[in-house]
């Protein structure tokens, strides 16, 4: 390796080091304080709010935006975007419940609805597997940014399956996939329990593999990383594919909540899950994210969602709160690093 190669790969790793031990912008244990103020707050404001009925509530709203959040973050993690998730999961939505409806029949039984629904789910999961090593090629191999190419493809995905659909609603799926889908476990919902595994799972992958220290190597520099012999172009791929993937578990909790299919679902949560990345310490120019830090901060806004909600304000206010938040957030961390060399020129 040349000289310039082994200098540019020290730059990065050095800077990756510096990113791992500065922590998440506002620290963990910042955000579960945070967390722990919002909850004792509403508790004493909000009569009832303390309560096994809002606990269930909770695990009952945060699974999907909580799964399309860890499809957002780990594009977030290398510098890039997708904005094409909420598309991508509605699409295959639509298109599990098209091949349940064509090939269950009029009276099926129990075996017959069980192969009907896996082969909608294989169906789901190839059309995810396509999307995403589509998008992960147009940004590794084309050189455009990732917002404009998952844009396009949003675009693209969202005017299919609103022509396909004429945007209605479609629905008639078996009831033993809705009983399924809202099942509990000791009292937990399955799809709260389906979040979890899914996040130990992404936390392991970007903090324990090669692959995930490549992910973000290439958020910190990701010239520098091309030194170091890491297939930046592969690893770009496999970032996209991961988070469409994740985007069919979505699809499978989004089905199991709504019990049909929209192109018109949970829109209103791309920005959130940006939203919920940020505020958990995910640097949205690359480079650093921690998962657990995004789980506190999804549980953070579910809270405050629920509190207004029992409130009885308008959910339209609590949008405006969420954007006011990611605003704050975005300036702190703006100018925290001209505070810091304010201090030290002191």
């Amino acid at each position: 390796m040349s000289d310039v190669g082994s200098s540019a790969t020290n730059t990065s790793l050095n800077s990756l080091m510096t990113r791992l031990r500065a922590g998440a912008p506002g620290g963990f244990p910042g955000l579960l304080a945070l967390l722990l103020l919002l909850v004792t707050g509403f508790s004493v404001a909000v009569p009832g709010f303390a309560s096994v009925g809002t606990l269930q509530s909770f695990m009952q709203q945060l699974p999907l935006l909580g799964l399309l959040s860890l499809a957002m973050v780990v594009p977030l993690i290398t510098g890039g975007l997708n904005l094409a998730i909420i598309a991508t999961t509605n699409q295959c939505v639509l298109l599990m419940v098209f091949v349940m409806r064509t090939l269950l029949p009029a009276d099926p039984g129990g075996g017959t609805v069980l192969g009907v629904v896996l082969v909608a789910m294989l169906a789901g999961a190839a059309l995810c597997l396509v999307v995403g090593l589509v998008t992960g090629a147009l940004v590794a191999y084309t050189g455009v940014h990732p917002i404009l190419v998952t844009l396009g493809t949003k675009s693209l995905i969202d005017g299919i399956s609103i022509f396909l659909t004429r945007g209605q609603a479609q629905s008639g799926l078996p009831a033993e996939f809705a009983r399924a889908g809202n099942a509990a476990l000791f009292g937990v919902p399955v799809g709260f329990l389906v979040l979890i595994a899914c996040g130990l799972l992404v936390g392991i992958v970007l903090r324990r593999t090669p692959f995930g220290i490549s992910c973000t190597m290439i958020g910190s520099n990701v010239e520098a990383t091309r030194y170091s012999a890491i297939d930046t172009r592969r690893v770009l791929v496999g970032v996209y594919t991961m988070s469409s993937l994740m985007c069919f578990v979505a699809a499978l909790v989004s089905l199991a909540i709504f019990n049909s299919a929209s192109a018109d679902y949970a829109q209103s949560y791309l920005l959130v899950t940006i939203l919920a990345a940020v505020l958990g310490g995910v640097d949205p120019f690359g480079g650093f994210g921690k998962v657990s830090g995004l789980m506190i901060a999804l549980a953070i806004l579910q809270v405050i969602s629920s509190g207004f909600n029992q409130f009885g304000l308008s959910p339209y206010l609590t949008a405006a709160i969420w954007g006011l938040v990611l605003i704050a957030v975005m300036t702190v961390q703006t100018i925290r690093p001209h505070l810091g060399s304010l201090r030290r020129a002191r």
